[in-house]
């Protein structure tokens, strides 16, 4: 028997690292040292702290090379990097690193400054992940507790639990392929939940289990 799902939730602690870049070579020497909950907070900041806005902005990277640096070129490429494909921070750290390297050797040594003021200041999360009081034995209760669960949450167990923690899947999935609702988990395998706010996500999960709750 497939045990209970429990709802987890989590803190951030945001930390200034002391490290930043004025021109793209220091963005990839730090994009290549600094830790990986660092590579997270950048690419995953926006959503954290606008859940109810659509998560249109780039990653954080892409944000200062375009408008500190004003290198437009770069800034789409770094923009195109689709997190949803990676299952670790090691891979999309790498997809960073080969696309501002690829962007350096085109440029032949020129390295231009941003404007004093307008560094990159990297920055990183300490996450405490916290047991909730909620669990579900069923699709029912697990419906029921989508609705009242915190977005932190929901967050926790879709993107963190994946990417940052390296489970391969959001928790959701996993947990359904346990219960044998093997549709339902490819389902929301399948979703991006980076391209809808959160409130929309929790929205669109309520609906998809809904649809196989017949009880």
């Amino acid at each position: 028997m497939a045990e209970r799902f429990r709802f987890y939730t989590r803190l951030n602690l945001v930390e200034l690292l002391g490290r930043q870049a004025k021109n793209v070579a220091e963005l990839l020497q730090g994009v290549r040292q600094v830790p990986g909950s660092s590579i997270y907070y950048h690419t995953h900041r926006f959503l954290q702290q606008h859940h109810y806005l659509s998560p249109e902005p780039p990653n954080d990277f892409a944000f200062w090379v375009t408008n500190s640096l004003g290198v437009d070129v770069l800034g789409e490429r770094l923009a195109s990097v689709d997190t949803c494909k990676f299952r670790s921070i090691r891979s999309l750290r790498e997809k960073f690193i080969e696309t501002l390297e690829s962007y350096v050797r085109e440029q032949n040594s020129r390295n231009t400054d941003c404007q004093g003021g307008e560094e990159f200041h990297f920055m990183s999360c300490r996450t405490f992940i916290l047991p909730t009081s909620y669990e579900a034995q069923n699709l029912k209760e697990f419906r029921e507790i989508l609705e009242r669960v915190s977005i932190s949450s929901i967050y926790f167990h879709i993107f963190e639990a994946r990417l940052r923690l390296e489970r391969g899947e959001n928790d959701f999935s996993n947990w359904l392929e346990e219960i044998g609702q093997k549709k339902l988990a490819r389902e929301i395998s399948r979703l991006d939940p980076y391209t809808i706010t959160l409130e929309g996500l929790r929205k669109d999960l309520i609906r998809r289990v809904s649809q196989y709750d017949k009880d």
